[in-house]
């Protein structure tokens, strides 16, 4: 089953996963979001979603109803299009610890979700998701996927990478390939069995060969929608993998294990 593992939920959820039956996507994974890029018009349209999203990525508190609410979108997709979407739940980046398994309880409730992200920590304080591995771990390991492009840094992603270790039942996925530290992202979870990488947004072909070339169960498809598109992210993976194993573990097996457990 070939399943996308980094999409945010759009404003026309049917059309998004219309676009991903497309690119011969079976499931995709939906995370929640506070920016929709894909509802601009005009050029000061797109800065001010982008603006927003800088502010977000760049550690930015969300108010609890800001969170509960791209929740909610994501809720709703789930129920308008079951089998075709699955989704992670997201947290509001300031909740109090001791308030963690109270908010997560009714999203992972639901058979439909079945991860936790994309957690953004600020830059430089990646430490700061070990409370959500540990909810994770009291779930039996569910996966959590992280941001893992700018403004972390590669010290962020080696503290992920130290988290990992701590947390061996949880699987933990760095998003979109590390952006710039994708190479050094490699190294990290070739070490470190239970660091997985999605694929999505990957600025060069050669990263994504050489993730999958090192660390092939470890890989994960992924289009970031609406950062990016499902159909180049699929030619993206098909392009710089050329053993049809490796491809089928990266489309989609790799995500079904985490999920077996």
């Amino acid at each position: 089953m070939v399943t996308d593992v980094h999409a945010h939920v759009t404003v026309d959820t049917a059309a998004q996963l219309a676009r991903a039956a497309a690119a011969g996507v079976d499931r995709t994974v939906l995370l929640s979001t506070r920016v929709h890029p894909e509802q601009a018009h005009t050029l000061a349209e797109v800065r001010a979603e982008f603006a927003r999203l800088t502010a977000v990525v760049g550690g930015a508190a969300a108010a609890e109803d800001e969170v509960r609410a791209a929740m909610g979108e994501v809720v709703r997709a789930l129920d308008a299009h079951p089998g075709a979407a699955i989704g992670f739940a997201s947290m509001p980046s300031a909740l109090p610890v001791e308030r963690l398994g109270a908010w997560f309880e009714p999203f992972l409730a639901r058979p439909d979700i079945v991860g936790i992200g994309e957690i953004t920590p600020p830059p430089g304080q990646a430490a700061r998701i070990e409370p959500v591995l540990a909810v994770s771990a009291e779930y039996g390991g569910l996966p959590v996927l992280v941001h893992g492009f700018a403004p972390n840094t590669l010290e962020d992603l080696r503290t992920y990478a130290e988290l990992a270790a701590r947390y061996s039942s949880v699987p933990l996925i760095v998003g979109a390939l590390g952006g710039f530290h994708a190479l050094d992202l490699v190294e990290l979870a070739a070490a470190r069995r239970n660091l997985y990488l999605d694929l999505s947004s990957a600025l060069q072909v050669f990263a994504v060969s050489a993730a999958a070339r090192e660390v092939p169960d470890q890989c994960l498809f992924g289009s970031n929608t609406p950062y990016g598109d499902v159909v180049a992210a699929r030619h993206t993976v098909e392009a710089a993998i050329a053993d049809p194993a490796v491809r089928t573990l990266v489309l989609g097996d790799n995500f079904q294990r985490i999920l077996a457990g």
